[in-house]
């Protein structure tokens, strides 16, 4: 079963470079050279064994690796692809984990699932994201979109464009993922499929959370009317546990001399271990309505909704090491060691732990619909297609925090010994009990009593296209097959706010919590930290808080509360090329211009001793982008394909925002101020790509692509001087001209990359391998830019975010007699990695390497009673793969979490 209906349009690669390998991409090369030599030999054989299996029907992995395989063959572009028959046969919650699998892809992980995407060692800001080829709105603050999302059962297949084509609407600078439905008139007839799935957490249950989760999906589609009229239908429910467990020290790590420690020393500011439990939930609903009256008229509307819930309650043990007062003495180190002018530990007295409960309740909807009608005239025909997408998110964070009645006799903390990269924590001596909620009472910490904040954000995508493909006139016939002649406009806002504030208790100090409110006690032996209670967190703020009504005029609301809207209008003109060369070289591709006109604007606040003014700014700008994919057609099922262009990348949408906090220093009458910045210009590159490609008819090849990006512009955050002289009057101000800290362009810089890919039946090598096969791929990512930020506490220079320099996957499977096995592995390097802190806000992070292996087995019947019924059995993250976080280098550690293996077992039935 076929499940892509592609065109022939798009292309890519150039690169250099060579890199430390880590294992599994050493494996990968191993594979790819014996691939090489193996299908040089095997080369007539195999032709003539794929000629005969034109009769043969593929299902299962070998269907899905066959379908991916034709659409990277067939396309102008270098693309990677995924077919149905691949998703969901690994352990795949959502499709960002079935697409992390593919070449020079890589997934970064929040609270343990896959959930952005980088594409060539560049940042999930610089690709975008389409469904049917429409631009899709999203519920992070920015343009990523959050594929975890996106239930993996409801979609025909994944293509990711590695490289521009002047028809590609809302092309990344990366690349573009495009997700696409099923088309149900491709089908040969009514087909129903549904899925059921138990899943267990090998964490087991935390507090008042299960270690249990289920999923559920069908799919119904079906043709009426004589073939003219299909419908699909797909549902898909997901109910997963939420648990993991983490050790995690303060950010950040600085020079600040705490009590007994080493002068000039890279210290941490606190600890802390804690256990998270929760559910996750998602409900997606995929819809397609054909109609095909005659071959000259298709009318195609596709509706997508998912709704996504999460939450979630942590209890944590923490103890900040840098402060004291009030109720809170301040510890000492007894004994220090450092090395490398970084804090590794020693023995604290004096310390006054406290025992926080942490609420967070998140609800995101996504909706998208979109209408195309296809009209076919005599020497031409025309797409007309509307779009419409929207995506909310509202989230909502308490916390409370509680101590010990008294502050004295605390525990003695032993971290000489720690080893805080792989999760280490410090043995408590002669301590007090943390475990009695009787002893524990709300208190004014050197938090306060409780905090809170609730993002939101609320975006929408709208759209028209208009695109003509007209014939080449004979004249040039030989050369150019056909003309796409095409105009887009894309209106696009974004709002965005996170109200914070503090929540004070009704009664003061001194409140015992009821019992009525606390969970199961926590177990925090991981950490060697003991029990500690676990907290009803809502239950506790509705009964002793005073209600959360966070100040909108407070510093940090008033840049955390924008709008952004983009007003997109893009012409295009391509000619697609289609030429014999020689008797044994054909050239097919194109050649084209894209021009794309921008006016972006925000509205947003200015703060000024707690006052605020609304202010708009915005600007407009064009790019002319001229691309081209050239496909040379070799003898022996060779391809060499080159591309080149401008691209183009919007910014970041927090970074346009107009509001910011404006103040005058009292002590030098100076200005300051720091905000967004809506007057910035796009990312923008030129890039080269080339590729080599060996096939061997549907079911092997093997490819070498390189890639180069000259990046001619970058954004950064500086500091530089700016003219506050419109919000100085009245001020007690002496000049107009003080530092404002925001985002700006600056110079670009290089990227490039090498990526190596096979896909190899192992009965090429041997018929006594028959049904084994293997799927490998590497990819070298290399970069001249540093990233210079005085924002975020990850170091004064960093490399790009989102890079990994090496990432690989490596698959194995045996497919025969309807009985089926897959363990697949996806590793990637240290990277720089944005994501959300404990107040909602942006953060940047190195990410340490990680290796993430799943596993599968299936068995489906086939013949008799039960006949298409299949069995099976999913791992995922099979080695429970530590998700550890760190400021500069390792030995400054920030986050060590561990999120459990996932078991799965169900059945699937096709009718």
């Amino acid at each position: 079963m076929k499940i892509f209906t592609t065109k022939r349009s798009q292309v890519s690669g150039l690169n250099s470079v060579i890199f430390k390998i880590s294992p599994i991409a050493a494996g990968c090369a191993i594979l790819l050279s014996t691939a090489g030599s193996v299908y040089a030999q095997q080369a007539d054989k195999d032709q003539q064994a794929d000629a005969s299996a034109n009769t043969v029907v593929v299902t299962g992995i070998r269907s899905g690796i066959e379908n991916a395989i034709s659409v990277k063959r067939d396309s102008t572009s270098i693309v990677e692809a995924i077919s149905a028959e691949d998703i969901g046969q690994l352990p795949d919650q959502s499709i960002a984990e079935s697409i992390a699998r593919l070449p020079g892809v890589a997934a970064q992980r929040v609270a343990g699932r896959a959930q952005t995407i980088s594409i060539r060692g560049l940042s999930p800001d610089f690709a975008s994201t389409t469904l049917n080829g429409r631009e899709q709105a999203t519920t992070g603050d920015n343009r990523a979109a959050e594929f975890d999302q996106y239930p993996a059962e409801l979609f025909g297949g994944v293509v990711i464009y590695k490289t521009p084509d002047a028809a590609l609407i809302d092309q990344g600078l990366s690349g573009t993922i495009d997700m696409q439905t099923f088309d149900p008139l491709a089908f040969p007839g009514r087909t129903v499929s549904m899925n059921v799935r138990g899943e267990k957490n090998s964490l087991g249950p935390i507090a008042n959370s299960s270690d249990k989760g289920n999923r559920f999906s069908i799919n119904y589609i079906d043709q009426f009317a004589d073939r003219t009229i299909g419908i699909q239908i797909g549902v898909a429910h997901l109910q997963s546990p939420r648990n993991d467990h983490e050790t995690g020290l303060y950010e950040p790590w600085s020079v600040n001399q705490l009590p007994g420690t080493p002068a000039n020393t890279s210290e941490m500011n606190g600890i802390k271990s804690l256990a998270t439990s929760g559910t996750t939930k998602r409900d997606g609903l995929v819809s397609t309505l054909e109609w095909k009256p005659n071959k000259d008229f298709t009318s195609k509307v596709d509706l997508f909704y998912s709704k996504f819930s999460e939450i979630t309650t942590a209890n944590q043990w923490e103890e900040n090491l840098s402060w004291g007062g009030g109720n809170n003495p301040s510890p000492v180190f007894t004994s220090a060691n450092a090395s490398n002018g970084v804090l590794n530990g020693g023995t604290l007295s004096g310390v006054y732990p406290l025992v926080r409960g942490e609420y967070n309740d998140r609800e995101d909807n996504i909706k998208s619909l979109g209408w195309g009608n296809t009209m076919k005239f005599d020497g031409w025909k025309l797409l007309a297609d509307l779009n419409y997408s929207k995506a909310v998110r509202n989230e909502n964070y308490h916390e409370m925090n509680t101590q010990l009645i008294t502050a004295t006799g605390g525990p003695v903390l032993d971290t000489s010994n720690v080893n805080w990269a792989t999760g280490g924590f410090p043995t408590m001596n002669g301590g007090l009990n943390y475990s009695n909620p009787n002893t524990l009472y709300l208190n004014n910490t050197i938090y306060g009593e409780g905090s809170g904040h609730a993002p939101h954000t609320d975006d929408t995508v709208k759209g028209f296209k208009l695109v003509a493909t007209i014939n080449a006139p004979k004249s040039i016939g030989d050369w150019v097959s056909d003309f796409n002649v095409g105009a887009d406009y894309t209106d696009h806002i974004k709002n965005h706010s996170n109200l914070q504030g503090n929540q004070n208790l009704i009664a003061p100090n001194g409140v015992v919590i009821s019992p009525g409110l606390l969970y199961s006690p926590v177990n925090l032996g991981f950490s060697g930290t003991g029990t500690i209670p676990s907290f009803n967190v809502p239950g506790i703020m509705a009964q002793y808080f005073q209600p959360f009504n966070p100040d909108p005029n407070a510093p940090q609301n008033v840049a955390a509360e924008w709008s952004v809207t983009e007003k997109i209008a893009t012409t295009f003109v391509k000619a697609n090329l289609d030429h014999q060369l020689s008797s044994s070289i054909n050239l097919r591709g194109n050649i084209g211009l894209q021009v794309q006109g921008t006016k972006q604007s925000s509205t947003g606040e200015v703060g000024f001793n707690n006052e605020v003014t609304p202010t708009t700014v915005g600007k407009s700008y064009t790019d002319v982008l001229p691309q081209m994919n050239l496909v040379f057609e070799l003898p022996d099922n060779e391809v060499i394909r080159f591309a080149a262009g401008k691209q183009v990348m919007r910014p970041r949408l927090d970074d346009l925002n107009s509001g910011f906090n404006f103040s005058v220093a009292t002590s030098t009458q100076i200005p300051s101020g720091n905000g967004g910045n809506p007057q910035l210009n796009p990312w923008r590159a030129n890039s080269v790509d080339l590729a080599f490609e060996k096939y061997f008819g549907k079911k092997a090849y093997v490819s070498a692509a390189m890639y180069y990006k000259k990046l001619t512009s970058y954004i950064y955050d500086e500091s530089n001087l700016y003219n506050f002289s419109q919000w100085t009057p009245g001020t007690i101000a002496i000049t107009n001209t003080g530092f404002y800290s925001s985002q700006y362009n600056g110079q670009g810089g290089s990227i490039e990359g090498l990526e190596l890919t096979s896909s190899l039946p192992l009965d090429m090598l041997t018929p006594s391998l028959k049904g084994f096969g293997l799927q490998a791929s590497t990819g070298l990512n290399n970069s001249a830019i540093t990233v210079k930020s005085s924002t975020f506490d990850v170091g004064s220079a960093i490399p790009l975010p989102g890079m990994s320099k090496h990432v690989a996957s490596l698959t194995a499977y045996y497919e025969m007699s309807g009985f089926s096995a897959r363990i697949g592995a996806r590793y990637r390097s240290e990277f720089v990695g944005d994501i959300e802190n404990f107040s909602g806000n942006r953060n940047l992070r190195f990410i340490a390497p990680e290796t993430i292996v799943d596993a599968q087995i299936e068995y489906t019947f086939q013949e008799g009673t039960y006949k298409d019924l299949g069995l099976f059995l999913q791992l995922g993250n099979l080695t429970n793969a530590a998700y550890k976080t760190y400021q500069g280098t390792p030995n400054q550690p920030l986050e060590y979490e561990k999120y459990g293996s996932t078991l799965l077992a169900g059945l699937n039935y096709k009718f």
